[in-house]
């Protein structure tokens, strides 16, 4: 995909400015960004045409808290479902995209475009009339994890923090709350990034870059192009502010030589500059002084990806001027968040054997499932689904170490069973609905005598069996606790 820059100039100098302008939201949705900006604009005097290729059915939920929701003029909003038309887009003072439209391979946007008028994102909107310090973040494992920290530790020390962006939380929703003492925390996909290329509205106090990944292939014509993206989360800083980078040696390198701001890495070895690194399972920091404890070995969450990731919150904090005592008292608090190697539920059969189940839905790239596989001993593992172009290579020795795995069917399921052939791996079940799987692994785990970790870890995207891979972990969630609450026989 061709890096694209649409900034024909904003009719919106002010929020009073909304008032009459004929606002095209350009999807609706189910996981609430569309939601979020069509009662933005409509609550501002909007006239807001509604517009998703999804049906008025299938869009039910979103469709129903509009029209229930008694702060929306009914008469500032239209709905056109089903379809797009071109006149809702042509005849528009603004269109507001939801950031998986990809532009350059859009017709409507592009006709909208050609005709001068502004497309915009929820985040674009929200960055022009937000003052808040921002916390923007992105890369490809592990952000909504440690955007969840960063914004969990903040509101810990004592910050009234939000936060929102990818993690489907809209910053539209709270943007009437924020002011110049209230942090901002922004988890930002690379197609959010690029939907602010060439606006100079992005200027984090802090930018932070997780690991990257080979992700996303489906959509960019490259790794070049995909890493482009990310590289706008910096690009309008300065010297007085800070870049966070994930010191894996891949990009991080790159990064740190690009960023005007002060460079502080995490992750990675001690190299003795500022930053943070583990020094065995304690979390460490570098920042003008010597080195300094963050965190223990007594935290709830697992993972060593995870502690990697929580070293960057705990620079944040430092940044914040938050004490060393009070970061680790902090940190051992949090939980992590939903979907990401979430623990939900224990079951414990009829010889008292416990089975703790963790759901990590938002493991859509094999190296995150590689990742929930090396936090534990052994695992029981489910696992499977579409293929977005990943490489399944690297995890295929790994799931020779599983106790068992079970997988959902799907193109990548597959891929990953064709390459499991090759290596002489051990066959696995394939199941069309969460249902049968979970009534079979309830026959398994009945029988096992030893506690292990049933984690739900699909290292593919959702597509075809649910909406998207938040739906998909609520599903597996509910059936769990379903089928977890009858006796097998």
């Amino acid at each position: 995909m061709m890096a694209h820059s649409y900034t024909h100039e904003s009719p919106f100098a002010s929020l009073s400015d909304i008032s009459g302008k004929k606002i095209t939201v350009m999807g609706l949705g189910l996981n609430g960004g569309g939601l979020e900006t069509v009662r933005f604009f409509a609550r501002h005097g909007g006239k807001v045409t509604v517009t998703d290729m999804k049906t008025r059915e299938e869009l039910t939920p979103s469709v129903e808290k509009i029209l229930s929701d008694p702060s929306i003029p009914k008469e500032n909003v239209i709905f056109h479902l089903g379809n797009h038309f071109m006149e809702d887009f042509t005849s528009a003072d603004c269109v507001v995209k939801n950031p998986v439209v990809n532009f350059s391979k859009n017709q409507f946007l592009q006709a909208a475009h050609e005709q001068g008028i502004p497309i915009e994102s929820d985040i674009s909107i929200f960055l022009r009339f937000c003052n808040s310090p921002i916390i923007a973040l992105s890369g490809s494992k592990g952000k909504s994890f440690t955007a969840g920290g960063i914004a969990f530790a903040l509101n810990a020390a004592g910050f009234k923090t939000f936060l929102g962006g990818n993690i489907t939380v809209s910053p539209l929703s709270f943007l009437h709350e924020t002011d110049e003492n209230t942090p901002v925390v922004l988890e930002l996909s690379s197609w959010q990034l690029a939907d602010l290329r060439g606006r100079k509205l992005l200027k984090p106090k802090i930018s932070v870059l997780t690991k990257i990944i080979r992700d996303h292939q489906n959509w960019y014509d490259g790794m070049e192009s995909y890493v482009a993206d990310k590289k706008l989360i910096y690009a309008e800083q300065d010297k007085g502010d800070f870049t966070l980078i994930f010191d894996d040696g891949n990009y991080a390198r790159d990064f740190a030589a690009e960023t005007k701001a002060v460079v502080l890495k995490y992750g990675g070895e001690d190299t003795g500059d500022d930053g943070a690194f583990l020094r065995g399972n304690r979390g460490c920091i570098r920042f003008h002084q010597g080195e300094e404890t963050c965190f223990n070995d007594d935290l709830l969450v697992k993972g060593t990806h995870n502690r990697q990731n929580l070293l960057a919150a705990a620079l944040v904090l430092k940044i914040f001027r938050v004490p060393s005592s009070q970061i680790c008292k902090i940190l051992a608090q949090y939980t992590g968040i939903e979907h990401r190697l979430e623990y939900f539920f224990k079951y414990e059969n009829s010889s008292g054997i416990g089975f703790e189940f963790f759901n990590d839905s938002a493991a859509t790239v094999p190296e995150a499932t590689l990742a929930a596989i090396e936090a534990f001993p052994k695992i029981v593992l489910i696992a499977g689904g579409t293929d977005k172009n990943s490489q399944f290579g690297p995890l295929i020795p790994a799931l020779k170490r599983c106790e068992k795995v079970y997988f959902l069917k799907g193109s990548g399921t597959d891929k990953i069973k064709a390459l499991t052939v090759e290596t002489g791996g051990n066959e696995f079940s394939e199941y069309s609905d969460l249902q049968s799987l979970l009534h079979d692994l309830h026959i398994f785990l009945d029988g096992f005598t030893q506690p292990l970790p049933v984690v739900f870890s699909p290292a593919c995207t959702s597509f075809g069996m649910f909406n998207n891979e938040f739906h998909r972990g609520r599903e597996f969630k509910s059936a769990v606790e379903k089928e977890f609450s009858k006796k097998t026989r």
